[in-house]
């Protein structure tokens, strides 16, 4: 028996509400960015070799990657709401607010890239959908050292 001062040792650290919601944000940003960056790989390829295979293959990656997307809008705004954003310094809003802009701008983005039928505007959309994304993602990375 353990004294009342001891407590047993945890095999493992228990799971949280906490630990869910920041599980289901990386792995719905894991979907929306490391799907951008293997597609910007694969469609150069398919391009030459499968080109009618473009629209079927943006098409698939669409309906995995927007609900990415709304998840990870889920569970961002999740984050605002668990963290006392007003304790925290101003270079902590700062950060955040920079990146809800940048989540905007690359949501645009993406939406042209998906939507118009002009390949200049495909690819800036692409480009800004892309480079927003990994911009977002570190910013993330930033404010979860913060807290």
């Amino acid at each position: 028996m353990l004294s009342d001062n001891k407590k047993a040792p945890r095999l493992m650290i228990s799971p949280t509400l906490d630990s869910l919601r920041i599980f289901l944000h990386l792995l719905a940003a894991a979907v929306w960015v490391g799907g951008q960056i293997v597609l910007g790989g694969l469609v150069p390829k398919l391009r030459k070799s499968h080109p009618e295979a473009l629209t079927t293959t943006a098409q698939a990656f669409a309906r995995i990657a927007w609900p990415a997307f709304a998840v990870l809008v889920i569970t961002g705004f999740w984050n605002i709401f668990d963290t006392d954003i007003t304790a925290l310094d101003t270079s902590y809003q700062v950060t955040l607010g920079i990146k809800i802009i940048l989540v905007a701008i690359g949501a645009i983005a993406t939406v042209a890239h998906s939507a118009s039928p002009d390949k200049r505007v495909k690819a800036i959309g692409g480009a800004i959908g892309l480079l927003s994304s990994l911009v977002i993602f570190y910013l993330g990375i930033l404010l979860s050292s913060a807290v």
